[in-house]
């Protein structure tokens, strides 16, 4: 099984075993990470799902779509070059140990 390592603003490392196919966001929501609010339940309209992808993972990740980068326009903490939606990123074996950092928030 593939696993995630989110990081917490307060920089606490939490790994989370992940089912392939699944959504990081499913992953983060059925383990109770705080951080990912996931409002819409990952039908990509809200962006309070929204994380940073670890720089050396970027390039492992399918291209982001034009309606999640419309998206991250309006996200509550700082959009980044290496932010994304964890609702639009699908777990597969080639991102076992893939590391996100959480935003402070995910209101504005």
């Amino acid at each position: 099984m593939p696993s995630i390592n989110f990081i917490h603003p307060d920089q606490r490392s939490e790994r989370i075993e992940a089912t392939i196919g699944d959504s990081v966001m499913q992953v983060a929501t059925g383990h109770g990470i705080d951080g990912i609010v996931a409002e819409c339940g990952g039908n990509a309209m809200c962006a309070t799902c929204h994380v940073y992808v670890d720089e050396g993972w970027l390039a492992r990740l399918a291209a982001m779509s034009t309606e999640e980068n419309e998206l991250l326009d309006g996200v509550a903490a700082e959009r980044r070059p290496n932010s994304r939606l964890s609702c639009q990123l699908r777990m597969t074996a080639e991102l076992d140990g893939i590391v996100l950092s959480l935003p402070r928030t995910q209101h504005a």
